[in-house]
């Protein structure tokens, strides 16, 4: 709960903006043409948003959807004073997507730009050469850090009042915010700080960065290749660097992991499924015990579809967002310019007008004959069009290179149903309690 001073405060800063509202044009034509789109009702101040202030973050995925599943196929929502619209239409989706004008992305990530800075993800591999140890220590500080973050977004995004940075910095979120991106910039300016002073030495010991192993080039970290850049002419600042450095530790391993644990967990829950997915490394590997090659990871023809079917039951990012720099036809309603866009990813790949029993693990989904058959924006687990992610094929050759070494050496089994699972609605899907799973070693044939 806030406390009862900042309340109030954001109750005079709302009315203040409500009465500024009013008076701008072209805010004027937004709401009138905003009322006469479909959605749930509207209250002074807080918008559409009440039924969520309340509750606990896992708590408001479900209203959300039931949104989604009421007002099909859009509905438009308020945070306060901002507007927006949010659809789950494969061909309302391509029209947003797709187009090469609307890139930007809406208003509210500009609450990850005091983490992330304008860095690919807020803009119009081990990535680093660091290591984390985050499986080493599960408490470590900097992936402590990230997850506190995500927390405070999350509330960001729910309650209007913590949309205005003139409010939040009042509040005890903007503290932790503080405490958190210390730590987590902190471990970033280290990384370069180490790495510039690595190279600085390979240099003056005359050492070649690019020196043949084994008749192999040493492969580059990607902190290497921004280092280089800043060396050649083109003058990249620590600051952006850094930016960049933390948009990649962020969705370089937050998504991965959610990926890994959800397919485990369905992988768990299915032994049959879970059978054909060893059957087919077995035939990859024969008696070998090597490690997987490209050429082997690109053989997992029936696991790359397990895992395809899981980003589609639990898409690691549940949610994008573009704000409409024009006005957008979707069927016989007109968004205006100025409002955020919303696609809810989670609730496409359960559309059952696409999906039959949506619910159910099922990869045979992603056989090529019906794939072939599906409209090509009614599965987005990257996103789509000119803002799709950059780093999706390098993300999928990592969850078979984890999943595939998991299950040649362990047999997987779930502990809990996927009714009893609590899914958060954060800017990373995730479950309240995680994922409870068992590993038994496989017996050797």
């Amino acid at each position: 709960m806030m406390e009862p001073t900042t309340l109030l405060l954001a109750v005079a800063v709302c009315l203040v903006v409500l009465l500024l509202f009013r008076r701008d044009p072209e805010k004027m034509r937004i709401k009138e043409m905003m009322d006469k789109l479909p959605g749930p009702p509207s209250y002074p101040i807080l918008g559409t948003m009440l039924p969520y202030i309340f509750l606990p973050p896992e708590g408001r995925w479900d209203i959300f959807l039931k949104l989604m599943m009421k007002y099909k196929p859009f509905f438009k929502w308020w945070l306060g004073p901002f507007p927006g619209i949010c659809t789950s239409h494969p061909d309302y989706i391509e029209a947003l997507l797709n187009n090469t004008k609307m890139i930007d992305k809406a208003i509210h990530y500009k609450f990850l730009h005091p983490w992330l800075g304008t860095g690919l993800i807020t803009s119009t591999e081990s990535a680093m050469g660091a290591c984390v140890n985050a499986q080493k220590y599960e408490n470590s500080d900097y992936v402590t850090a990230v997850n506190k973050m995500k927390a405070i977004l999350s509330e960001r995004l729910a309650k209007p009042f913590l949309a205005l940075d003139f409010i939040f910095n009042f509040t005890k979120w903007s503290k932790l915010q503080k405490k958190s991106l210390d730590i987590i910039h902190g471990f970033t300016k280290k990384v370069i700080r180490e790495r510039k002073q690595q190279r600085l030495k390979n240099i003056q010991e005359h050492f070649p960065e690019d020196d043949v192993y084994f008749g192999q080039k040493k492969r580059i970290a990607f902190l290497d290749m921004l280092l280089d850049v800043s060396e050649d002419g083109n003058k990249m600042t620590d600051e952006e660097i850094q930016e960049e450095v933390d948009t990649f530790m962020f969705g370089g391993h937050d998504t991965i992991t959610a990926t890994i644990s959800t397919s485990l967990y369905l992988l768990g829950l299915h032994p049959e499924i879970q059978d054909r997915a060893y059957e087919e490394l077995k035939g990859i590997f024969k008696e070998s015990d090597h490690s997987p090659t490209v050429k082997d990871l690109k053989n997992m023809k029936y696991l790359h579809m397990v895992i395809k079917e899981a980003m589609r039951l639990y898409p690691s990012a549940p949610l994008l967002a573009r704000m409409l720099t024009q006005d957008l036809q979707l069927g016989s309603h007109t968004v205006p310019a100025g409002v955020t866009a919303c696609v809810p990813i989670f609730a496409i790949h359960r559309d059952p007008d696409i999906f039959p029993n949506p619910t159910q693990f099922h990869p045979d989904n992603f056989l090529p004959e019906r794939v072939v058959n599906r409209h090509p924006y009614a599965y987005i687990p990257f996103s789509a069009g000119p803002r799709n992610c950059i780093g999706q094929k390098f993300a999928m050759l990592e969850v078979k290179m984890v999943l595939s070494s998991i299950l040649r050496s362990y047999e997987v089994r779930s502990a809990d149903k996927s009714e009893d699972l609590v899914l958060v609605l954060e800017i990373v899907f995730r479950s309240k309690n995680g994922f409870r799973i068992t590993l038994s070693p496989r017996g050797r044939e």
